[in-house]
């Protein structure tokens, strides 16, 4: 966009619009001031009379708002050149003024117009050389003024086509520089909601199971010591897995790779260190695997583990459920997951538009896959996935 705004006005240190007619228009005047006193002097011709200093200043001082109004600056020059030349014996080169004026016509567009206003003036010059039997202008310089017209009109035409050009330029330079920062914005509301997914999903998870173990040891500090050894060591573990997610995710939000290692990523690979820990809280998980089990891509891998972690910390946050049941089918297509519990929801439980169910429906439609999740037909919650491959 710069670069454009520079070859269309490479000399910046000039002035522009209106001072830049009005500097025209008094060099214009200077210089056919200066030829007309060398005629006058040199040539030995006629002073100039006063109404052709008139028609000077006149034409000249139209060319002030040849950029505002350029079919009527090209029009007062014609008149002034055809009252002037028949009425001035040191004619001059005033002729300049309505070249000047032709030009800037068709460089703003009016081609028709001041290709008419050029064929006037040829009319005019040719009549007016035809009244009396003395040839003032030869065959040549006839068509050497016609080649004049024709020419000025020509590269007004051309700096009219790559002025458009360059606004065009303009134009989609700014569009796509539009374009590029709503794809910015975009990406980083996805990079954000895909950071709130994984940190809902890290710190609901295991902060839920921190939780219900430290219940569970209160519970049974004083009559059962070894449970509550137990539930504390469970809350150790959660907490260092917290840690240790809570670190990747953070590492991908510094844009830095870990300078220690994190452990392997979260997928169904790690699925029995998943239903231990839920275990450990008291809720006993029953993992079926269908079809053979392969290697998944690192996205659907990751959702398939999200969701049934996000399914099974909903059971023990909203259920009274005892037991759960996680069930994996491979196909050549697609991967299915099933989460489903045995228990009532608890009193102001989610009924399946609650933000966790909403962040796994998210991870699986983004894969193109769906996700339904509601009371089960025979009781108890089911979430259901399904991931293409």
């Amino acid at each position: 966009m710069r670069l454009a705004k520079r070859h269309d006005r490479p000399l910046r240190w000039l002035p522009e619009g209106r001072a830049a007619d009005a500097l025209l228009a008094a060099g214009t005047l200077l210089a056919l001031t200066v030829i007309a006193l060398l005629e006058t002097r040199v040539v030995g011709r006629e002073p100039m009379p006063a109404y052709g200093w008139a028609l000077i200043a006149a034409g000249c001082g139209a060319l002030c708002f040849r950029r505002s109004h350029p079919v009527s600056v090209a029009a007062a020059t014609l008149v002034v050149c055809g009252i002037y030349y028949p009425a001035t014996d040191p004619d001059g080169p005033l002729l300049i003024t309505f070249v000047i004026g032709l030009y800037t016509a068709a460089a703003a567009g009016h081609l028709a117009t001041a290709s008419l206003l050029a064929a006037a003036a040829m009319a005019g010059t040719v009549y007016g050389d035809s009244r009396d039997d003395i040839n003032h202008l030869a065959d040549a310089a006839s068509f050497l003024l016609a080649g004049w017209f024709v020419a000025v009109i020509a590269i007004g035409g051309v700096v009219r086509n790559r002025r458009a050009y360059l606004r065009e330029a303009e134009e989609r330079a700014r569009v796509a520089e539009r374009g590029r920062e709503a794809e910015a914005r975009r990406r980083a509301v996805e990079e954000r909601l895909r950071i709130a997914r994984e940190l809902h999903d890290v710190l609901g998870h295991n902060i839920s199971l921190i939780n219900v173990q430290a219940t569970a040891a209160l519970h049974g500090l004083r009559r059962e010591p070894e449970r509550a050894a137990d539930a504390l060591t469970a809350i150790k573990q959660a907490s260092k897995d917290t840690l240790r997610e809570m670190r990747a995710t953070l590492g991908v939000l510094r844009q830095v790779d870990e300078a220690a290692p994190v452990g392997p990523a979260p997928g169904l690979a790690r699925l029995d260190e998943l239903t231990g820990g839920i275990a450990a809280a008291g809720l006993a998980v029953r993992t079926e695997v269908e079809g053979e089990p392969r290697t998944l891509p690192a996205e659907t891998d990751l959702a398939a583990y999200r969701i049934v972690q996000e399914a099974l910390t909903n059971v023990t946050r909203h259920s009274t459920a005892s037991a759960a049941a996680v069930r994996i089918r491979y196909t050549a297509a697609d991967v299915t997951i099933s989460v489903e519990d045995d228990g009532k929801p608890r009193s102001g439980a989610p009924s399946g538009g609650g933000s966790g169910i909403r962040g796994m429906r998210d991870r699986a439609e983004s894969l193109g896959g769906t996700l339904e999740a509601g009371p089960g037909p025979d009781g108890g919650f089911a979430v259901r996935a399904r991931l293409p491959l």
